[in-house]
C-alpha cells in the first residue's frame, strides 16, 4: 500500500507534470471511487477548473483547485498516470481528467482508491481531513501528546501505530521499521509505553520517513509512484520482509497482529 513517502513522491511527480493546466473534462468509470459527491456533481463541478497546487495530508493526496480539492487515497494500488488522449484506455483507468494536450489517468487493479471533492473554504473543517492526527514533523507531536493519546489503549503498539487519527502517514512498512529502531516489541501494550520510548517513536518516525521519501518510497509488488518511477527504500530496510536481524543476526520473527504482517526481532525488542 503506497504510505506517507510514496503519496509524497506521487505529489511531486504530478507537480511538474500538471500544474496550471486547466481540467476540460473528466470521465468516471467506475462510480464507487468518487466517494463525494455525486458522480454527476463531481464532473459538473470539476469541469473548467485548473490545477492551482498539489498537497499532501497524511496518505491523501490533495489536488488544489480554484473553489475546490480533490481529495485521492490510492489505498491498495492507486496510480495516476500521464497519457495522450489518443492512447487506449485499459480496464483498471478507472477516472480520466482531460486536459488540452494530455490526461490524468487514475488506474487502480483493485478498485479500492477513494476520491472526495470538497469547497475549498471548509475542506479541512470537513471529512475526512477533519479526522486526521498530527504530521510526523508538526511541533505538536509531542511524549505529552502520545501519552494522552496512548493512556487508555490497551492495543498492541503496532496496530495504534498505523491509526491516521493520531499520527498521520504510518503504514505497515515504516511501523515495522519505526519499532525496531526504537527498541520496541510490536506487541507492547500503548498505555504501557514510557516517555523515553513515545520521544524515541517520534524520533524515528522522522528518520524512517525522511529517509523514505528521499529514496522515493518503498516499491514492493506492483507500487509505482508513476510510470518509470520506483522507490529505492526497500533496499534500506532494516526488518520489514527480512530474514537476519541486522544487529544481532538472529532470525527475523513474522507474526500477525490485527490481520497485519509484522516483523521483529525477539532479541532487540524484547
Amino acid at each position: 500500500m503506497p504510505e506517507l513517502p510514496e503519496v509524497e513522491t506521487v505529489k511531486e511527480v504530478l507537480k511538474k507534470q500538471i500544474l496550471n493546466q486547466k481540467i476540460l473534462d473528466v470521465k468516471v468509470n467506475y462510480p464507487n471511487i468518487i466517494e463525494r459527491p455525486t458522480v454527476d456533481e463531481f464532473i459538473k463541478k470539476i469541469k473548467g477548473q485548473t490545477i492551482i497546487d498539489i498537497k499532501r495530508r497524511g496518505k491523501w493526496l490533495l489536488f488544489e483547485l480554484n473553489d475546490y480539492y480533490l481529495l485521492s487515497h490510492l489505498r491498495m494500488e492507486g496510480k495516476y498516470y500521464i497519457k495522450n488522449s489518443d492512447d487506449e484506455v485499459t480496464r483498471h483507468q478507472h477516472v480520466i481528467f482531460k486536459f488540452k494536450d494530455f490526461e490524468l489517468r487514475y488506474n487502480d487493479t483493485r478498485k479500492f482508491g477513494r476520491m472526495y471533492l470538497l469547497d475549498k473554504k471548509n475542506a479541512y473543517n470537513t471529512k475526512p481531513l477533519n479526522e486526521l492526527g498530527y504530521e510526523p514533523w508538526d511541533e505538536n507531536l509531542n511524549s505529552s501528546y502520545l501519552k494522552e493519546k496512548y493512556k487508555n489503549k490497551k492495543l498492541p503498539i503496532k496496530t495504534v501505530l498505523l491509526d491516521q487519527s493520531i499520527i498521520v502517514g504510518i503504514g505497515n512498512i515504516y511501523a515495522d521499521e519505526v519499532l525496531y529502531l526504537s527498541k520496541i516489541n510490536p506487541y507492547k501494550k500503548s498505555s504501557s509505553l514510557n516517555d523515553e520510548e513515545l520521544d524515541n517513536i517520534i524520533k524515528n518516525t522522522k528518520i524512517v520517513l525522511e529517509k523514505a521519501i528521499n529514496l522515493g518510497g518503498t516499491t514492493i509488488k506492483s507500487y509505482t509512484s508513476s510510470e518509470g518511477v520506483h522507490g529505492r527504500f526497500q533496499n534500506e530496510l532494516l526488518v520489514h520482509t527480512k530474514e537476519e536481524c541486522p544487529h544481532c543476526h538472529k532470525k527475523i520473527i513474522k507474526v500477525k497482529i490485527n490481520g497485519r504482517g509484522t516483523y521483529y526481532c525477539d532479541n532487540c525488542q524484547k
